[in-house]
Formats: C-alpha cells, sequence, structure tokens
C-alpha cells in the first residue's frame, strides 16, 4: 500500500480482518466497497463532490465525451510508468480516468501500484467498484497520506492543487502530469447560460521544484444531443452551483448543445 497513516505517516500494516494499523496503534477500517478513509477531522457531513454531482460526473464520462483527453493521459502515464512503479492519482474523483490509465498500464504490460484519493467519500466509494487493482482512500489533497519522496508518478486532472504537498511526496526524478482547462474550455456552455460568457484563465505554468518537459493541448467540438446530456455536464461543473435558477432554466430547454472541448496536459518532472 503506497498509502500511510495520517496521524504521523508511519507505514501501514493490514490485518487479517483488512484493518490498516500503524506502528502507533492508529487503526482505519476498510469499507466494504474496498478503500480506506483517511480524511482525519472527518466529523461526517459532506465534504467534497456530493452524491448528485458525482452521479452527474460518472454519466457524463462513461458516454465517452472526454476520451480525446483520457488517450492523452494514458500516453503520457505509459510513456513515464514502469515496472513497480507507485502512481498517485490526486483529486481522482469517482475514479474514470484513474481505472481507465490502470488498465491501459496492464494491457501495455506495465505493473504498477496505481492508487488514489479524493475528499469526496461518495465519489471515492464508486471509484472502488471500478477496478480491485485499484488502492482507494479518502483524503485531502493539503494532506497526502503518504511518505515524503514516495511517488514515481503524480496525476491531477482538475483538482485543487496543493503544491507544497505535492512536491512533498514526488520522489527526485519523478513525473507530474497535471490537466488543467485551456481558455475556451466550455466556452458553448457558459454562452448558453450567461449574457456575458468569459474565457478561462490560464495561470502561469511554471511550478517551483518541477521542470516542463511536454505540452499537449486537446481541442475539439462537442455535440450533446440531448437534456440528459446537457444536465450531466452541467451538473458536473461548478457553474451547478453558482448560477441562478433563471439561467439554469434556459438551459435545460435546449434540446441540444454545441460546446467548446479545450484541455491542456502538462508534463512535469521534479528537481
Amino acid at each position: 500500500m503506497l498509502f500511510v497513516c495520517p496521524k504521523c505517516k508511519k507505514k501501514f500494516t493490514i490485518s487479517p480482518d483488512n484493518r490498516a494499523i500503524c506502528p502507533n496503534g492508529h487503526s482505519f477500517d476498510r469499507a466494504k466497497e474496498g478503500y480506506y478513509n483517511l480524511l482525519l477531522g472527518n466529523k461526517g457531513g459532506t465534504h467534497g463532490d456530493n452524491r448528485e454531482m458525482v452521479m452527474a460526473r460518472r454519466t457524463f464520462l462513461g458516454s465517452g465525451a472526454y476520451q480525446p483527453l483520457l488517450s492523452v493521459l494514458c500516453d503520457r502515464v505509459r510513456e513515464h510508468a514502469f515496472d513497480g512503479a507507485k502512481i498517485l492519482d490526486g483529486g481522482c474523483g469517482e475514479g474514470y480516468y484513474t481505472d481507465l490509465i490502470e488498465r491501459s498500464l496492464t494491457e501495455s504490460g506495465i505493473s504498477a501500484l496505481v492508487s488514489g484519493f479524493d475528499i469526496s467519500r461518495d465519489a471515492v466509494r464508486y471509484a472502488a467498484k471500478k477496478n480491485p487493482r485499484l488502492s482507494l482512500a479518502v483524503a485531502s489533497s493539503y494532506d497526502i497520506p503518504a511518505e515524503d519522496f514516495s511517488v514515481d508518478l503524480f496525476i491531477n486532472v482538475f483538482s485543487p492543487l496543493a503544491i507544497e504537498e505535492t512536491k512533498r511526496v514526488i520522489r527526485s526524478g519523478g513525473k507530474f502530469i497535471m490537466a488543467i482547462p485551456d481558455e475556451n474550455h466550455l466556452f458553448g456552455l457558459k454562452s448558453a447560460l450567461y449574457e456575458r460568457p468569459y474565457k478561462n484563465t490560464v495561470a502561469d505554468t511554471s511550478l517551483d521544484g518541477f521542470k516542463l518537459i511536454s505540452e499537449d493541448k486537446v481541442s475539439y467540438t462537442l455535440t450533446l444531443d440531448t437534456k440528459e446530456k446537457i444536465q450531466s455536464l452541467f451538473m458536473m461543473t461548478p457553474y451547478a452551483y453558482r448560477t441562478p435558477p433563471s439561467a439554469r432554466d434556459r438551459l435545460m430547454s435546449l434540446d441540444a448543445l454545441t460546446t467548446e472541448i479545450e484541455f491542456i496536459v502538462f508534463t512535469y518532472e521534479r528537481i
């Protein structure tokens, strides 16, 4: 297991009843779906994406709408992975990319330990059902339950970037693959919602402690031809929680929607 005790960062021993126990006696039960909840201060309530948002993402991504992005991610991971590599997907959500990246490696004959975590228990629960070879946990990007310099390849797809924690866990020479929206991503969706749609701001891509080694742009047009598809896309985005009801109703009245899809995939080396 890549994950360590979130309280003391000591390695776990797995007991016969699948509890993860560290040398200091901290113990974490394995959920029936196959993941560990390592989120400290978890006192109930919803953390991260709720079930509705998770289901929307599951439906939308399962349709193959972001297949071009998945293909680039799989290519870059296979390029830098190796037998025995420890790969961590930070903010893995419901596991769409994590699952298919692991399957891509397996099909290519690369035996790696693929792990993922997300702050949303609902999301991790679904991820755990996808692929029994994945090692999964509920955890925060700002307190990653992993040892210093223990990760060979770290993946971040649209997840908040906790750069200091990310840097802490990646070994020297390890790789960091990050996907972000480009400036026109979902502009058609925003045009249907807002009178004055805005383009995304692409921040400075230089990261302290990392060297950029490749950059891939993914750009295409996507047409959603049913109300259900439009709703799934909308509900998996942050716009679902900050859009006035009138604009939401206007979007939901559409029978079809065409929008730009634009991503950038950066690959860095930890220096």
